[in-house]
């Protein structure tokens, strides 16, 4: 279960950061960038922030 919030919140988030790019200010491609720099961290490290903060809240 916690993999599939995992997946269904990072995809919005980058689906959201390309949106704002494209409508409001190319500056948001940052936002995709520090996205896909965390996945890459969280590959080798094994820890994520976003599933600490998934696992206090309940979430298995």
């Amino acid at each position: 279960m916690l993999n599939t919030y995992f997946r269904t919140i990072v995809g919005s988030m980058i689906l959201l950061s390309v949106i704002l790019t494209v409508y409001v200010n190319e500056n948001w491609l940052w936002f995709t960038v520090f996205i896909g720099v965390n996945l890459i961290q969280s590959a080798f490290t094994k820890w994520c922030l976003l599933e600490t903060i998934l696992k206090k809240l309940g979430i298995k």
